[in-house]
C-alpha cells in the first residue's frame, strides 16, 4: 500500500511559525542614549524599579583603591579621637606649649609682646573706665556667681522639662545624668587656679611696667583671663546646649538666633576681660592669648566628657498616645 503523501504546506508552516520582532519590545533594547524614567513607553524595562538599587550603595571613598561595597571606609583605629571636642582640645594645648615655651625661652615672640602691650596700655582710645570695669568681670567674686546662676538656671529647666509636655516623647524617658553637665562646669572653674597657680610659679614672668610694684612675678598665664573665658565659655555652654524644654526636639539642636546670640555675648565678654588686662597694664597680650588657650583644653574635656556620659535627650516627633486606663 502507498502512503498518502503529506502535503508540501506543512514545510512552509515552520517559517510561518517563526518568532516576528516587534518594534515595541525588541528594538526597545538596542543601544541608545538613556532616556528619562516615565518617557511614557510601556515596554521599556527601566521604568520598573529595580530590585536592589544600586544608587543606594555606599562604594567607599573616592579615590581609595580596593574598596568594594560591603566595606565602605576603613576601621579608625582611634574611635572618638578626631571628634570635635578633642580637636578643640589638641589645638589648644598645641598653641599653649608653643606660648609657653616662647615665654620661658624669651623668644622672638615675647619681645614682640611686650612691645605690643606697652602700645595697647598707652592707647587714649579705649578709656580708662571702660578698660577697668571689663577687667574686673575677670574676677572670682564676679564670674562665679554667674556661673552658678546659669547652673541653676539649667537644673531648674531640666526638672520643670521632665513635668511638661514638652519630654513626653523623649526617647529612653528623662536625659540621663541630667546633673552632669552643671557639676562638670563648677568643677571646671574650680580647676583654674589649679592649673594656673603652678605655671606662674615655674615661669615666673615679670609683669608690665605698671605692676613692677607687684609682691609676685608670676603673670603668665593670666588668672582673670582664664577665670572669666572658663566661667562665661562653660555658661554659654550650658545654655546652648540644655537641657531645658525644648532644647533637642526631634533629635535636632536648636536653631534660630538664641544661640548665637548667647556665643556671641560670651566672646565680646572675653574679648572685653583681654582687653582691659592689657589697657590698664595688669597682663601681657601673650598672658591672656595663653589663658584662652589653657581655657579651651578645660572647656573641650568639659564638652568631652558630657558627650560620653551625659549625652544629650533626642525627642520623638511621633506623637504620644494617652496612656489606657485598666
Amino acid at each position: 500500500m502507498r502512503e498518502t503523501p503529506r502535503p508540501q504546506g506543512t514545510a512552509g508552516d515552520a517559517r510561518s511559525a517563526l518568532p516576528r520582532l516587534r518594534p515595541g519590545r525588541a528594538l526597545a533594547h538596542k543601544a541608545g542614549p538613556p532616556r528619562e524614567r516615565g518617557s511614557g513607553n510601556p515596554h521599556r524595562s527601566d521604568v520598573r524599579p529595580p530590585h536592589t538599587p544600586r544608587g543606594a550603595r555606599d562604594t567607599g571613598q573616592r579615590g581609595r583603591l580596593g574598596t568594594t561595597p560591603p566595606v565602605p571606609r576603613r576601621p579608625n583605629p582611634f574611635p572618638g579621637l578626631f571628634t570635635t571636642s578633642w580637636s578643640v582640645l589638641l589645638l589648644c594645648a598645641l598653641l599653649f606649649a608653643v606660648l609657653t615655651w616662647q615665654v620661658a625661652a624669651h623668644g622672638p615672640l615675647r619681645a614682640y609682646d611686650e612691645r605690643l602691650g606697652r602700645g595697647i596700655a598707652g592707647a587714649r582710645e579705649i578709656p580708662s573706665p571702660v578698660a577697668e570695669f571689663f577687667a574686673d568681670l575677670g574676677n572670682t567674686v564676679v564670674a562665679l556667681p554667674v556661673l552658678l546662676g546659669i547652673m541653676g538656671l539649667v537644673m531648674i529647666l531640666a526638672r520643670v522639662g521632665w513635668r511638661s509636655r514638652q519630654w513626653e516623647g523623649a526617647v529612653g524617658g528623662p536625659p540621663r545624668r541630667w546633673w552632669l553637665p552643671p557639676l562638670a562646669a563648677g568643677l571646671a572653674l574650680a580647676a583654674v587656679p589649679a592649673l594656673v597657680v603652678p605655671l606662674k610659679l615655674w615661669l615666673a614672668r615679670p609683669g608690665p611696667p605698671q605692676m613692677a610694684g607687684g609682691g609676685h612675678d608670676g603673670f603668665f598665664p593670666s588668672g582673670h583671663a582664664a577665670t572669666a573665658a572658663v566661667a562665661y565659655g562653660a555658661a554659654a555652654l550650658l545654655l546652648i546646649r540644655g537641657p531645658g524644654p525644648g532644647t533637642c526636639r526631634a533629635g535636632r539642636r536648636p536653631r534660630g538666633p538664641l544661640p548665637v546670640a548667647v556665643a556671641a555675648t560670651a566672646v565680646l565678654l572675653n574679648l572685653g576681660v583681654g582687653v582691659g588686662l592689657v589697657r590698664r597694664g595688669y597682663h601681657w597680650p601673650l598672658d591672656v592669648l595663653g589663658s584662652w588657650c589653657l581655657a579651651g583644653v578645660v572647656l573641650a574635656l568639659w564638652r568631652a566628657v558630657c558627650d560620653r556620659w551625659a549625652p544629650e535627650v533626642t525627642v520623638s516627633s511621633a506623637p504620644v498616645s494617652a496612656p489606657t486606663g485598666g
